[in-house]
């Protein structure tokens, strides 16, 4: 195909030559009618590109098929079967394959490190959830994606489940073998459905981790703002074989996605596309080669030790992402979040995620030799100034196997259950009727329909006076929980 064509910006660029005005949304008209003030914010292009599909980039029979030849490209670039475009960012996208995968009241296996955006997904969409549980890292107290015997034993205990769902690279960049569970759920013709948020540039360069559509995975789901250069909210489903039919997923997605997509999004997913394939693989040598340094540098520091080929070397995790430096920071005698609180305060430096024990930067196509040489500045003047930071109250954190609660109820039941609220010092052995997730990175310690104990209620706790945030709690200091009212 060629590839030198991005048809949404190519009718975007048409609809403002022509100077169409339009009668209908968006109300600003283009920018005619929006405060001056604004637009010395954002800036008038923001608004010159912001034009509905129907009757603005296309007609009203979509005659030129702007988006669908948009998505052709992409899918041929990727790889993929088909694509589909989402303007709702992936946490939308995850819930749309889900339910296309499974229904209400159907079991789906998922892997338990997943973003709070699956276990809303199970709570909305009705799904039975079979957790498989991640390989733990006691070490670096950090979950790796669960191995393919782990989803086998799983399928074999559910042979009625539908599909799995696997969340890889990580938030910390560890990977997974995609293809082994790929084996492993088509052995029983079941998609595997892959939560690739973090993946959207490994198709442009062999370096990189394994590409879910090169590894068989049957549906991928990639964030484009996240690793890639469209806005935020930018999403792409990646679909191929039989075992999802294509109408099903976008019938799925017509329900819960928007009915007023944003080209602005559309415009910058087609861009990008063309970029990568003309210009990914040089693009991507060079942030590459960026990271190699940039680890090189941490590695002759004290006290910071970035995670890299060891995770691999050990068995933990079948790769990694070399672009994500995702850094242990407890020898500096700080947690990750204080580390990111004063690389914010003090060098105006905003990593990507923090824990208790690690930050993570992602680097990628846009970074040049500045950004490099700001966040080295910034991370050595932290192992310089570590010392200084003030002491806070420590986090405990909860062996592996306490991180494994017991499902007591299904997630929406509990969810949509009559509910309490309890002080914390009773809540243990109750069923909890909300999410509990520390962010970022988002990935719930307490989903709802999980049964309390008392090592989780110390973690959280701890965690919140730590300054943890715990954003989708009900009392986000953790001194209540909300819990499914007792019959």
């Amino acid at each position: 195909m060629d590839h030198s064509r991005a048809p949404v910006l190519d009718a975007l660029r048409e609809f403002r030559r022509r100077g169409d005005v339009v009668y209908g949304p968006p109300g600003h008209k283009q920018g005619r009618g929006a405060d001056p003030r604004v637009l010395d914010v954002v800036g008038a292009g923001v608004f010159r590109s912001d034009v509905l599909m129907l009757n603005g980039l296309d007609d009203r029979r979509q005659s030129q098929g702007v988006l669908a030849q948009a998505q052709e490209l992409m899918a041929d670039a990727v790889g993929a079967d088909r694509a589909f475009f989402s303007t709702c960012g992936s946490s939308l996208s995850v819930r749309t394959a889900m339910l296309a995968a499974a229904g209400p009241g159907e079991k789906l296996l998922l892997s338990r490190n997943a973003h709070k955006s699956v276990i809303a997904a199970v709570v909305v969409n009705g799904v039975q959830p079979v957790w498989v549980h991640p390989k733990f890292d006691t070490a670096r107290h950090l979950a790796h994606p669960p191995e393919a015997d782990d989803v086998r034993r799983r399928l074999r205990e559910h042979p009625d489940a539908k599909g799995m769902l696997l969340i890889t690279p990580t938030d910390w960049g560890t990977c997974a073998d995609i293809r082994a569970v790929a084996r492993v759920c088509h052995e029983r013709d079941v998609p595997l459905i892959v939560d690739e948020a973090w993946g959207a540039t490994l198709p442009f360069h062999p370096a990189l981790p394994p590409w879910g559509m090169d590894a068989e995975a049957d549906l991928v789901v990639t964030s484009v703002h996240k690793t890639g250069s469209a806005i935020e909210q930018s999403s792409v489903f990646h679909l191929q074989y039989d075992r999802i039919a294509p109408e099903v997923l976008k019938q799925r997605e017509d329900l819960l996605g928007t009915t007023s997509a944003s080209s602005l999004v559309y415009a910058t997913l087609d861009g990008w596309r063309r970029q990568m394939v003309e210009q990914g693989h040089g693009l991507l040598e060079t942030a590459l080669e960026r990271a190699r340094r940039v680890r090189a540098a941490l590695d002759a520091l004290p006290g910071p030790r970035p995670l890299g080929q060891e995770v691999v070397d050990e068995g933990l995790a079948a790769s990694y992402d070399p672009l994500k430096i995702t850094i242990d920071v407890r020898d500096l005698g700080v947690s990750g979040m204080q580390a990111a609180e004063w690389l914010r305060a003090e060098r105006h430096i905003d990593v990507g995620s923090s824990d208790t024990c690690r930050i993570s930067a992602s680097l990628t196509c846009a970074d040049d030799d500045e950004t490099e040489k700001l966040l080295l500045d910034a991370l050595h003047a932290l192992t310089e100034h570590a010392g200084a930071i003030e002491p806070r109250p420590p986090v405990h954190l909860p062996d592996p196997a306490d991180l494994e609660l017991e499902q007591a109820m299904l997630p929406r039941d509990a969810f949509f259950a009559d509910a309490e609220h309890v002080p914390a010092e009773r809540a243990a052995g109750r069923i909890a009727a909300e999410m509990i997730s520390p962010y970022p990175p988002g990935v719930p310690v307490v989903a709802p329909g999980e049964v309390v104990t008392g090592a989780v209620l110390d973690h959280l706790r701890s965690a919140a006076a730590h300054g943890a945030l715990l954003p989708d709690a009900a009392d986000p200091t953790v001194g209540t929980l909300r819990v499914v009212r007792r019959g």
